[in-house]
């Protein structure tokens, strides 16, 4: 049965990545991952956005990619070793501060896909999602932290009496597995990569490694598992990727320019 977070919705999917930051915006000192960002991929019309979780030093896990302060805000801390006030006033002349629980709560129509930064954020991540396990998917460049995640989430989800479950995109092992599998041609083996995995969210290369593939494609189709495609940005690009290629999502900067290039 296929998770809500795919319902209602057919691809091309559009998933805002890091929430929505025009030249203007830039311009003005909002940044990435900020409450203005999402709220500007929302009001653009985008149905998903794509962020980050790490944990402050209080606990509370925030939308962010770095695991330090210094490129967003210029503050050479690591965002484990500050408080959320403190960040909360980092934040305020940059677009402000958006925590993970403000996220869901705040823009109820939002499907979020959730990349687990940290290890220590995994299981605070799980916890979080688990009223609103339909429109999360949880991801994570370790399969590790992704799976600690959705443990959490299952355990408070069983606790409450909910039977849904996050939906969640494999990590770098699992995408290894498959694309090892679709290269020897084994369906069974594909089969047994994917298993509880809904989607595959990859770049287009990685390095002289060609990753997106009709192949690749096929495979996950045949499982019923999409295929999104990240960071990009280009309208050609975008349209030769879910055209030619048959990609189920375009993980873009530019939500806006998405949404125009794939109506």
């Amino acid at each position: 049965m296929t998770h809500p977070w795919f319902q209602g919705d057919r691809p091309p999917r559009v998933l805002a990545h890091r929430g929505l930051v025009t030249t203007d915006a830039e311009r003005s000192g909002i940044v990435e991952n900020s409450f203005a960002a999402v709220a500007a991929a929302h009001s653009a019309g985008a149905r998903y956005v794509e962020s980050d979780c790490h944990r402050t030093a209080d606990g509370v896990v925030v939308l962010f990619h770095d695991d330090d302060l210094s490129r967003v805000t210029g503050d050479p801390r690591k965002i484990a070793d500050v408080t959320v006030r403190e960040l909360e006033h980092l934040m305020a002349g940059r677009g402000g501060l958006i925590t993970l629980a403000q996220a869901l709560t705040s823009f109820p129509t939002v499907r979020f896909n959730l990349d687990v930064k940290a290890a220590d954020a995994a299981s605070a991540v799980g916890t979080a999602i688990a009223p609103f396990a339909d429109r999360v998917l949880v991801t994570s460049f370790s399969d590790e932290r992704r799976r600690a995640a959705l443990s959490a989430a299952r355990a408070v989800s069983e606790a409450s009496g909910h039977s849904i479950r996050p939906a969640t995109s494999g990590g770098r092992s699992t995408i290894a597995r498959v694309l090892a599998a679709v290269s020897a041609r084994s369906d069974r083996l594909v089969a047994r990569a994917l298993a509880g995995v809904d989607a595959l969210q990859v770049p287009e290369r990685q390095g002289r490694l060609r990753v997106v593939t009709p192949r690749l494609v096929a495979a996950a189709h045949r499982h019923g598992v999409e295929v999104h495609v990240w960071t990009v940005n280009a309208p050609d690009d975008m349209v030769r990727l879910v055209v030619e290629m048959g990609v189920d999502g375009i993980v873009t900067d530019r939500a806006d320019v998405a949404l125009a290039a794939l109506r």
